[in-house]
């Protein structure tokens, strides 16, 4: 475990960043080509929800990850920007793409579609986790409620996991393994004091 962390250390935050941008660039290079399929918007907005999801894992594991001790913390900053940009493009997507800013069938999808309201109050969460997410905000802020914020981002894992479960409609096994990891992260941080390293 040591060498991992080792060779984790000597691994400069900006690859993360540069990595995590690599699925967008497919996406519109996909888009471009019209190689998204029969329906481009709805796999523009489904894959950016999935990257987001994943996304906000990845970010979710580092503190588990820690207790057995492979310490990635210095990625987590970037993992959970990348997912709340992810995730706020895939709600865009939605508005702009699907919906051409029609306020009122938008109105009327949210009522019809619940699961959309699940996904927005995810999103919701994930936007003052971002806006803190730098050094200058740790100061001002002060690192306990910091940290008391930074729980949002276990509502935001639930909600987004509830939202692909309920879009899907019916148990279809990829989204409930998602939930079942989101599900196991919290159980993880809500048992055990020693994940209260985050």
């Amino acid at each position: 475990m040591d060498r991992i962390n080792t060779l984790a250390r000597r691994v400069p935050t900006a690859l993360v960043w540069a990595g995590g941008l690599v699925p967008l660039a497919w996406l519109v290079w996909a888009a471009a080509v019209n190689e998204l399929g029969p329906d481009p918007v709805k796999g523009i907005e489904l894959r950016l929800g999935l990257w987001g999801l994943q996304f906000l894992i990845a970010s979710l594991c580092i503190t588990p990850l820690r207790r057995i001790g492979l310490n990635l913390i210095r990625f987590r900053r970037a993992l959970g920007v990348l997912a709340f940009v992810y995730i706020a493009l895939h709600f865009s997507a939605w508005v702009v793409l699907d919906m051409g800013l029609r306020w009122n069938e938008i109105t009327a999808d949210l009522i019809k579609r619940p699961y959309i309201i699940i996904g927005m109050v995810g999103l919701l969460c994930l936007a003052p986790l971002a806006a803190t997410s730098t050094n200058a905000a740790i100061r001002k802020i002060g690192p306990t409620r910091w940290k008391r914020l930074h729980r949002l981002a276990y509502v935001a894992g639930t909600a987004g996991a509830l939202h692909f479960v309920v879009l899907v409609k019916g148990w279809q096994l990829e989204s409930l393994l998602y939930a079942a990891v989101v599900g196991a992260l919290l159980l993880v941080r809500v048992w055990s004091p020693r994940a209260r390293l985050a």
